[in-house]
């Protein structure tokens, strides 16, 4: 495994794109060090104290967000335009349209994505700065918009290192940046526990069982991530001349969760919508009912799941698009045994994928509620692991080493993965 691993800087262009990548992580990292002006830091931490949404928040921007630096807002403005844009692609024409021309509709694309990230970015960051303006020293307009640029250049600067990484480094740069973050709270993690550990609030077996437990998800989500259904397929023979093309068999891969982890994000946003804005309404009534929707709630829970299972269905309908394939097979010459060419073929891809989302939207649901399924057994509390967090580190970092491992097979050297 050790020699495998060291074919990997035995190729003076992975190595550089591997050096590169890390001292852009290590940008990432300073720049959640660097305060906002303005704000009081201890005042950011105060509503840290009062549940898990400011926490899950900050889980995802690497710490940045309890400490409201500039890099507070994370990425999450560059993911939502991607995802607007992507839906969009469906009903506006001129995006479907680019979605079409190859290399250079994707550059139109690309930059509108970049402009919307901006704007979607100073829409956030505005509503952020008034929402937690308790925290800002002298809460009047110019310092409020002052903040609200700040917040959106630092946004801007990781959509800029995201792109970056991707052109010049390893995988893809935005997800590396969420990975980085998820990855860079572990050690607070384990102090955390430890600490848990010291004060005997928990003994040594609920921290075996966590350890177990968190093995065990690694290995199934990995397991399912990594999971096709693959349908096969045949190409017609050709007789042209004195030589025969095609006839050759295939397969159509089917993944058994095709929408990733996009509804697990949609199901979170549409739940923390309310959540966050009851936080700053002095509103007895409204207060008690927003008991209810409280993270980790049986009703809270209840929705969760219904909602990912909805997106789910949703967004593969939107993104998958079966007629599509059943044209491409039909060009080429291809088709599925058994199953005629054109309608038939759509219809049949269509079983077999809703069939797929269905355990797909199940696995993701399930995901999910891990963390509160974790808490419980284990009785640690405060320990982010499972849900969002496990899905994009596992995706993250399975598609990355796909990666590496094809630009060290090119090479002819022996790969790491077996």
């Amino acid at each position: 495994m050790l020699s495998a691993l060291s074919n990997i800087f035995k190729i003076p262009e992975l190595r550089q794109r591997i050096i590169f990548t890390l001292i852009m992580f290590a940008v990432f990292r300073a720049g959640t060090h660097i305060p906002v002006p303005g704000v009081d830091p201890t005042a950011i931490e105060q509503l840290f104290n009062n549940g898990s949404l400011f926490g899950l928040l900050d889980l995802f921007s690497g710490g940045a967000f309890s400490k409201f630096s500039i890099f507070a807002m994370s990425i999450t403005p560059y993911i939502n335009a991607a995802i607007i844009m992507q839906l969009l692609t469906v009903v506006v024409p001129t995006l479907e349209q680019w979605s079409k021309e190859g290399a250079e509709g994707h550059k139109k694309t690309t930059r509108v994505t970049r402009k919307l990230t901006v704007v979607l970015a100073f829409f956030q960051a505005v509503g952020m700065s008034i929402g937690l303006k308790a925290a800002v020293l002298n809460p009047n307009p110019v310092n409020i918009l002052i903040i609200a640029i700040t917040l959106t250049a630092g946004t801007t600067l990781l959509m800029w290192i995201g792109e970056q990484i991707t052109a010049q480094g390893v995988g893809n740069g935005i997800s590396l940046i969420i990975f980085a973050g998820i990855v860079a709270a572990l050690p607070k993690n384990i102090a955390t526990i430890y600490q848990y550990v010291q004060a005997g609030t928990i003994n040594y077996f609920s921290v075996v069982l966590f350890a177990l437990i968190a093995i065990a998800m690694i290995v199934f989500v990995i397991y399912v991530e990594a999971a096709l259904r693959r349908i096969p397929i045949t190409y017609a023979k050709r007789v042209v001349g004195a030589r025969a093309y095609g006839g050759h068999q295939s397969h159509l891969p089917l993944k058994v969760n095709p929408a990733g982890v996009i509804p697990i994000i949609f199901a979170s946003s549409v739940l923390m919508f309310p959540i966050t804005v009851v936080q700053f309404i002095d509103n007895p009534t409204i207060q008690k009912l927003a008991v209810h929707l409280q993270w980790g709630t049986p009703l809270q829970t209840f929705l969760y799941v219904v909602l990912i299972i909805f997106f789910t269905y949703f967004y593969t309908a939107v993104t998958v698009k079966i007629p599509d394939m059943a044209d491409n097979l039909k060009k080429y010459g291809a088709f599925i045994p058994g199953i005629r060419p054109g309608q038939p073929t759509a219809d049949y891809v269509d079983y077999v994928l809703t069939r797929l989302v269905t355990a797909g939207s199940l696995y993701l649901a399930f995901i999910a509620v891990l963390p509160n399924l974790i808490g419980g057994a284990t009785h640690i509390q405060g320990v982010y692991f499972g849900g969002t967090a496990l899905l994009i580190v596992v995706s993250v970092a399975l598609h990355t080493m796909k990666q590496i491992e094809a630009m060290v097979v090119m090479r002819h050297y022996e790969g790491f993965m077996k």
